[in-house]
């Protein structure tokens, strides 16, 4: 399980998410969210910058994505995706997390599921998605629709 650090004493000048720059998953999804932000948050991986937060442990990094903020909070796991999103305007997410205990464990444990099992859900995310994160499509949509149609014909 990953460590909630809330606050660096080392704040980037501008909104910076921290990622794994070695996992394939991790970069799909920050292609993905790198174009809903339009750089409003500078994405970087822990490879490259963990030294200029030696405050938080190489080893919270490797465990999870991380949002800094200028003013020194930090975002860690899924709020770190849901703090992301907020910057492009769908901001329940985080907001949820933030409000309900329930959503908070739920999301955590979805975390660390995805985190300990990343080439899969890189799999399923090309899978359903494609493999362009500046272009995905919905193929779970089309899947569904074969399911469907493949019921109502038997």
């Amino acid at each position: 399980m990953f460590e909630k650090i809330t606050s660096t004493k080392y704040p980037p000048a501008k909104p910076t998410l921290i990622w794994d720059g070695t996992c394939g998953f991790c970069k799909w999804w920050k292609i993905r969210w790198e174009t809903k932000t339009k750089d409003r948050i500078h994405f970087v991986p822990y490879q490259d910058v963990a030294k200029d937060f030696p405050d938080i442990p190489i080893k919270e990094f490797k465990k999870a994505s991380r949002l800094i903020e200028p003013d020194g909070k930090i975002y860690t796991g899924p709020d770190s995706a849901y703090r992301s999103l907020y910057y492009a305007g769908t901001k329940k997410w985080h907001l949820w997390y933030e409000k309900y205990p329930w959503f908070e464990s739920l999301s955590n444990l979805a975390y660390n599921h995805v985190a300990k099992n990343r080439s899969v859900y890189f799999k399923l995310t090309k899978l359903l998605f494609g493999k362009d994160p500046h272009q995905p499509k919905l193929y779970w949509f089309y899947y569904i629709l074969i399911l469907l149609t493949i019921i109502l014909l038997v």
